[in-house]
């Protein structure tokens, strides 16, 4: 069972930045230092009366794919020699205001964090 704790979320004003990470804990981890880097790893949002979308998503082979609405804003990253994976957000809005959830997949495993609130309001 893999184990994924965000943190970085909070307040911030319109235009402003917040980074948020996602760290990912296994005891297998430890033993293969490559099991981390095969998870396909997103983030994923839910503002209140939606549905959970799509942010970001990075491979193991480090491309990445984006929502159209966070293109050019957003930096999605991983560092697997620290089993985490970043969303820089930049230029926010109001819009972006949600629940902010990582996921880690690699089939058949599919895993989701508790979520960081990130709220974009002046």
């Amino acid at each position: 069972q893999v184990r994924l704790v965000e943190s970085g979320g909070g307040l911030v004003q319109p235009g402003g930045s917040l980074r948020l990470s996602c760290a990912a804990s296994h005891s297998l981890f430890s033993r293969d230092v490559s099991l981390f880097s095969r998870y396909r790893l997103g983030w994923y949002r839910q503002a209140p009366g939606k549905q959970r979308e799509l942010v970001a998503v990075i491979f193991s082979s480090y491309d990445t794919t984006y929502t159209d609405s966070v293109k050019g804003r957003f930096t999605i990253s991983r560092d697997n020699a620290k089993n985490t994976v970043y969303l820089q957000m930049n230029s926010l809005k109001p819009e972006d205001t949600a629940v902010y959830y990582c996921n880690a997949y690699s089939v058949p495993d599919d895993y989701w964090g508790q979520g960081t609130q990130v709220t974009v309001s002046s």
